[in-house]
């Protein structure tokens, strides 16, 4: 007698998630509310790696995109450097897979300079980390659009898995959250 198995991902391992309507899926799933953010090293713009423990004490949007070179990742960008000045001991963090060249370019050509691009292109572990790295359709590898917000103690207190890619986030949710 032959025995097949068959073992697929279960629903709740992934988040299924659409560009232009059509279905993709993420990896997993962003971390739980409450939970301790997992660390990371991701590259600053200057080729620096930079981890949790570099913005220590402070309060964290990490605002995650597939890249920068897309008009809603930059709006998303550009609105969250507009309401960082308002916010108290806290850093923006829009990270990507862009390289840290083009996001220096985009900051520059913008006028973006109240928040801090991260480049996950030296760390394929931020997206399987963090539950973004989306995992089939046309932008497999790179990172779907999310937002997650930390306290001083890095523990998740906000997160938004944008469910079209297409979609800009919950600005005020975001903001609210800290």
């Amino acid at each position: 007698m032959n025995v097949v198995l068959i073992f697929s991902k279960k629903e709740h391992d992934m988040a299924r998630i659409t560009l232009k309507g059509n279905p993709i899926d993420t990896v997993g799933d962003l971390p739980a509310k409450g939970s301790q953010a997992p660390d990371f090293t991701l590259t600053t713009q200057d080729l620096e790696d930079v981890s949790l423990e570099t913005y220590e004490g402070k309060k964290k949007i990490l605002n995650i995109v597939p890249s920068l070179d897309t008009g809603v990742c930059a709006a998303s960008a550009k609105t969250f450097d507009r309401r960082a000045d308002t916010l108290k001991n806290t850093v923006i963090l829009n990270i990507s897979y862009d390289l840290p060249f083009a996001q220096q370019r985009f900051c520059s050509a913008e006028g973006v300079d109240n928040l801090v691009t991260l480049s996950a292109f030296r760390s394929g572990g931020f997206g399987r980390d963090y539950g973004v790295e989306i995992i089939n359709g046309p932008m497999k590898g790179l990172l779907s659009r999310a937002v997650v917000v930390l306290d001083e103690a890095n523990r998740v207190v906000y997160t938004e898995q944008v469910p079209e890619i297409a979609q800009e986030p919950d600005y005020d949710a975001a903001v609210a959250a800290l």
